[in-house]
């Protein structure tokens, strides 16, 4: 074999491998948020999300990209871990259809398809249109590549060559035939391309098929490569995920006495037209086996990962519970944009208890929270500078739509939030003022911070809750401004009552003082809360700030 034909059998594969990820880009720019909708919504059944994994990775054309996603949703708490496992199951079959379409082979069309898909790609004005055309330039560089690769000036040359026929001879052996697929697997990153490459062997006559079963299951179990890659560092869920996508191609070692039985492989001979043909049912048949095999025991499956992965003790609660940052990549942004959704809800979850703390301490008259409400303090800022620092990395990737415009408003909400906080601070810092000086509210005023509070912190909750389901209809916007309004007017009649008060030496003005700040902060409140119900809205207008 001369240097050309490495040269030769190097460049159809590059452009194969090329033409793969650039089709399987293009897909997933077509369809991918359609199935991030899809995995999110539809995987509470273990069926159903069995089949949604065949059907995502059948049209995105990666079982890892797959499960990329899947992690996404495990770190945003969209779906447990049960959950994604049957959508992991589905996946490893939807991305036997690379395989098949290579089997047809539909080689003699590549050139019309490079010319379609290139004009597309280069010239049409629609964004849509360039991606599509993208999909089918990819589609046939594939085959292109596939078609140079088995050419006589490449891989056909290897019929002849002595060195390769002894290598054939001695990696047949289960063995060794599972562990150069794993070699072969690891360095492509790809089983789709490692398996494509071997049906273009076997078309050739240059890897029988009694060699080519134990490559399939060598190739199978190094696809979990790029996935331990991805998981390194990663959270938990993600790891125990890979995990999973391991286990189940790990179980087809198992298949190893089914690929030296003879008459197995002379079945599949009888009825395969070709090598190329043979090679993609014996994946799809060890693929679908492996699945009915798994399925029922998905509960166990979990089980052993959680085992074998524990949750990892973190010495300190300065750290994202949602977002993962390992995960992250232009490709996933939508699914970053439902971690950021996560972590912004946990950011409203301390600022609302910070808010009761500080308001249930000035009511009766202690700081008995004060450590607490201080420590909260410290890590609603870390989450209000590192959320927003992520979501600037974020934006600097192509998001658009909904998400971009979600975004937009995620901005605007953790500024309300963080002022919240702040509002939470200042009364625990005017309580505490309050005791040290032996500062007395009346009866009268405490039922009038009572009633405030308690209207604040239904404001609060109605805001919070219009922005996570993301809909604020207009009668609950109407609703929420009356209680905004209603606030303010119970927050003047107050301070009127006040005056009346200082008026009569009924209180000091040393703690009246003291109590207008609070009243002030209350109502701040109210008007911060409101601004987050406003970010629900669906209208062009992001936000009403007041």
């Amino acid at each position: 074999m001369h240097i050309v034909n490495i040269i030769n059998l190097l460049g159809g594969l590059g452009l194969f491998l090329f033409g793969m990820n650039y089709m399987s880009k293009g897909l997933s720019q077509v369809a991918g948020n359609k199935m991030r909708d899809l995995l999110e919504k539809l995987t509470r059944n273990r069926f159903k999300g069995f089949l949604l994994g065949v059907l995502v990775t059948a049209v995105i054309q990666s079982s890892s990209a797959t499960t990329v996603m899947l992690m996404g949703f495990l770190n945003a708490g969209i779906m447990d871990l049960a959950q994604a496992t049957g959508v992991i199951i589905g996946a490893n079959i939807g991305t036997t259809v690379t395989a098949v379409l290579i089997a047809i082979d539909v080689s003699a069309i590549a050139p019309i398809c490079i010319f379609i898909g290139a004009a597309m790609a280069l010239f049409s004005k629609k964004q849509k249109q360039k991606y599509i055309g993208q999909i089918i330039l990819g589609f046939g560089i594939l085959f292109f590549g596939l078609k140079y690769m088995s050419g006589d000036s490449a891989m056909g040359v290897l019929k002849t060559s002595k060195l390769f026929q002894n290598f054939i001879a001695s990696a047949n052996n289960p063995i060794i035939g599972i562990i150069v697929g794993i070699i072969i697997c690891s360095i492509l990153q790809s089983s789709s391309a490692a398996i494509g490459v071997l049906q273009v062997l076997a078309l050739n006559g240059i890897v029988p098929l009694d060699l080519a079963v134990y490559l399939i299951i060598g190739i199978n179990v190094g696809s979990a490569t790029p996935l331990f890659i991805s998981a390194i560092g990663a959270k938990t869920n993600a790891k125990r995920a890979a995990l999973i996508y391991f286990i189940f191609n790990l179980v087809l070692v198992a298949f190893t006495p089914i690929a030296m039985f003879e008459p197995f492989i002379n079945l599949i001979e009888s009825h395969a037209s070709n090598g190329s043909v043979a090679v993609a049912a014996v994946h799809i048949i060890f693929k679908i086996a492996s699945a009915v095999i798994l399925l029922p025991f998905v509960n166990p499956i979990v089980k052993i990962t959680e085992k074998i992965i524990k949750p990892v003790e973190h010495e300190s609660e300065f750290r994202f519970t949602y977002i993962d940052k390992k995960l992250h990549s232009q490709d996933n942004a939508s699914i970053s944009v439902l971690q950021i959704g996560s972590e912004v809800e946990r950011m409203a979850k301390l600022v609302r208890r910070n808010y009761v703390l500080a308001c249930e301490d000035l009511l009766a008259g202690s700081i008995e929270n004060e450590r607490e409400i201080k420590n909260n303090e410290e890590l609603i800022n870390w989450l209000n500078h590192n959320i927003s620092d992520f979501m600037v990395t974020i934006t600097s990737h192509r998001i658009t739509g909904e998400a971009s415009e979600y975004i937009g408003k995620l901005f605007h909400v953790i500024t309300d939030l963080e002022r919240i906080g702040d509002h939470a601070l200042n009364i625990l810092q005017r309580n505490t003022i309050a005791i040290q000086e032996q500062l007395d509210f009346t009866e009268d005023g405490m039922k009038e911070i009572q009633g405030i509070y308690e209207k604040t912190l239904e404001l609060f909750d109605r805001a919070l809750a219009a922005f996570v389901n993301k809909q604020l209809t207009d009668q609950e916007a109407n609703d929420l401004h009356f209680l905004e309004d209603t606030i303010d007017s119970l927050t003047l009649e107050s301070q009127d009552h006040h005056v009346e008060r200082l008026r009569r030496k009924e209180c000091h003005t040393a703690s009246g003082v003291v109590f207008t700040k609070i009243l002030q902060d209350l109502e701040r409140v109210g008007d911060h809360s409101y601004n987050i119900a406003w970010a629900a809205r669906k209208d062009k207008a992001l936000i009403r700030q007041i």
